[in-house]
C-alpha cells in the first residue's frame, strides 16, 4: 500500500490523544490554544512536552515567555476546544469568556479545567513544522478528580498526519 497523505492521516488520527488547552503568556500578551500533542517525557524532574505549530501565536508566547500551562477539560464539555482554535481574546481575567487565574509562572490557568499543570520551559526541539516544547512541572492542581479528561475521540476534530492542502 502506498504511503500517501490520506493513509498517513487515517493512521495518525487513530493515535489516542488527550485534548487540552495550552496557556501561554509573554508580558501583557495572553493566549490559549487547543492541542492534542501532549505527553509526559520524564519523572525526575517531571517534564511535560507539547508540540506547537511554529505559525501559532502560542509558539511565540511560549518561546518568549518561557512557560506554558496544560489545562485538562471534562470530556462531557468539549465546547471550549472549538473556541480556542484561533488566537484568544482576553477580557479582564478571562480568555474567550472562560475564567483564568495567573499561574506560578504567570501563564493562564483555567478555573474550569478539571486538572492543570504549570510548566517552566526547559528545552525546545525543532521538529520541522512544529516545535516540541519541554517544560518542568512547577505547579499543578485538580479541580474535579472524578471527571474523565477529554480526548480527541470525544470530538469530531482531527489533527495530525499531513498538513491539509499539501
Amino acid at each position: 500500500m502506498a504511503l500517501d497523505d490520506e493513509l498517513i492521516n487515517k493512521v495518525t488520527w487513530k493515535i489516542p490523544n488527550a485534548l487540552a488547552l495550552v496557556g501561554s503568556r509573554s508580558d501583557d500578551d495572553w493566549n490559549a490554544m487547543t492541542t492534542s500533542w501532549i505527553t509526559q517525557v520524564a519523572q525526575e524532574p517531571v517534564l511535560i512536552g507539547v508540540g506547537v505549530d511554529k505559525e501559532a501565536v502560542t509558539h511565540r508566547l511560549i518561546a518568549d515567555g518561557g512557560a506554558f500551562s496544560v489545562n485538562l477539560w471534562d470530556a462531557t464539555n468539549t465546547r471550549p476546544f472549538v473556541k480556542f482554535s484561533k488566537p484568544a481574546n482576553k477580557d479582564g481575567m478571562a480568555l474567550n469568556g472562560w475564567s483564568i487565574e495567573e499561574g506560578t509562572t504567570g501563564v493562564p490557568i483555567f478555573t474550569d479545567a478539571i486538572a492543570w499543570m504549570d510548566c517552566e520551559l526547559r528545552q525546545s526541539i525543532d521538529c520541522g513544522s512544529h516545535t516540541f516544547f519541554i517544560g518542568e512541572l512547577v505547579d499543578a492542581g485538580i479541580n474535579n478528580d472524578e471527571a474523565r479528561p477529554a480526548s480527541m475521540s470525544d470530538t469530531r476534530m482531527k489533527y495530525g498526519g499531513t498538513r491539509r492542502g499539501h
